[in-house]
């Protein structure tokens, strides 16, 4: 498991269920992120290589929050909706969400 950076953002992603937000807040800063670091994701504005991203999984109903670093920007895919689908990243660690 690779360590984290807390210095850096952390781009959370809670894909629409704000009734976990700060749940899920809680569990960044758990890790070592300040609150002050986290930033909520949207789609039309992406992180930096070397951020990283805190994802709930899976959508609708997550179980755990998958942490990856991003480590590389490009044009966004189709799959994907937003600027985020250019992002490619390396997973770290999934932690359980319960």
């Amino acid at each position: 498991m690779a360590e984290m950076d807390t210095q850096k953002n952390i781009y959370l992603f809670i894909h629409g269920r704000m009734d976990l937000q700060e749940k899920a807040e809680n569990a960044v800063i758990a890790k070592g992120f300040s609150k002050e670091k986290i930033i909520m994701a949207q789609p039309n504005k992406v992180g930096e290589i070397g951020e990283y991203m805190a994802m709930l999984w899976p959508p609708p109903k997550p179980d755990e929050i998958k942490f990856q670093k991003i480590t590389k920007i490009e044009d966004k895919t189709e799959e994907v909706v937003g600027l985020w689908g250019g992002v490619s990243k390396d997973d770290i660690e999934s932690i359980p969400f319960e």
